[in-house]
């Protein structure tokens, strides 16, 4: 029998990275290896919405793809609810900073892609596509193609293709960077509405601070390049729900912001430095 009184077992992270390193090595044998991200390491519980925050160059996207199973990392570990990954990471749900929308597809055919290619009928995957669409707000629009939506309806359509599949873990490369500021915050707003019914793990990638600290539930700040490794973790203790334009011009969000930039300050002006050198 077990002890009544005995704690349970604490559960298994939906991200677990573990000392992460990357290193790239170029086509010849002269070239010389890169380092993108070294000893980075960062858990994601079960329903934590996460960002992490870098100067251009400083291995934001390669974390991501580790996390993806897209990119095997050249050291560290790599777990997924407590399991090694050795593969591509089947419950995570990924949106890209581009759309990964198919040009030759309507808008519900793209929706449903991922459903049909895993063994659902056409029928079953369209009846899903249509519901995601209206939850996203294009529910007259399946029919038509990606060129004849806008910018944001196609980021629409694309979160609709990510969360239709009802991942356990949803990665977010940049998806809002291309877009206007007043769709840009509407579209942030949506997600968090959509995160707050089911709450997914979600690790999020932005150049944007106001965007990381809007949304998340912590931040994780990273050097410049090459050899990046986090700085600094903030715990975003802002009250949800939150609008990501109101709780702008709230003190305690400008006080977090203070803090982060002052660590993020110099990283930012070392990736311009080594700009201007080049």
């Amino acid at each position: 029998m077990s002890d009544g009184n005995a704690l349970a077992a604490p559960e298994a992270a939906a991200l677990a990275l573990a000392d992460i390193t990357c290193t790239f090595v170029g086509r010849d044998q002269h070239s010389q290896r890169y380092t993108a991200v070294k000893n980075v390491s960062l858990a994601i519980a079960p329903g934590e919405f996460v960002s992490v925050v870098g100067p251009t160059g400083c291995g934001k996207s390669t974390l991501l793809n580790v996390a993806a199973g897209l990119l095997a990392p050249s050291g560290g570990t790599m777990r997924v609810f407590g399991e090694l990954l050795t593969g591509v990471n089947r419950r995570a749900g990924y949106m890209f900073q581009s759309d990964a929308l198919m040009p030759w597809r309507t808008a519900a055919q793209n929706v449903a892609a991922g459903l049909e290619f895993r063994g659902e009928t056409r029928l079953a995957a369209r009846a899903q596509a249509d519901e995601w669409l209206k939850r996203v707000g294009l529910g007259g629009f399946g029919d038509r193609y990606p060129h004849q939506l806008s910018g944001g309806m196609r980021k629409r359509a694309s979160l609709a293709q990510t969360l239709v599949l009802d991942p356990d873990i949803i990665l977010m490369d940049e998806p809002f960077s291309a877009l206007d500021i007043q769709t840009r915050q509407l579209m942030e707003n949506e997600v968090l509405e959509l995160w707050a019914v089911k709450r997914k793990a979600v690790l999020f990638i932005t150049h944007d601070l106001d965007e990381a600290i809007a949304m998340s539930d912590r931040v994780l700040v990273l050097s410049a390049g090459p050899e990046s490794h986090p700085i600094g973790e903030f715990a975003i203790d802002l009250p949800r729900p939150r609008d990501v334009a109101e709780v702008r011009v709230t003190p305690h969000f400008i006080d977090l912001h203070k803090a982060i930039w002052d660590v993020l300050r110099q990283e930012v002006l070392k990736v311009y430095a080594q700009q201007l050198r080049s």
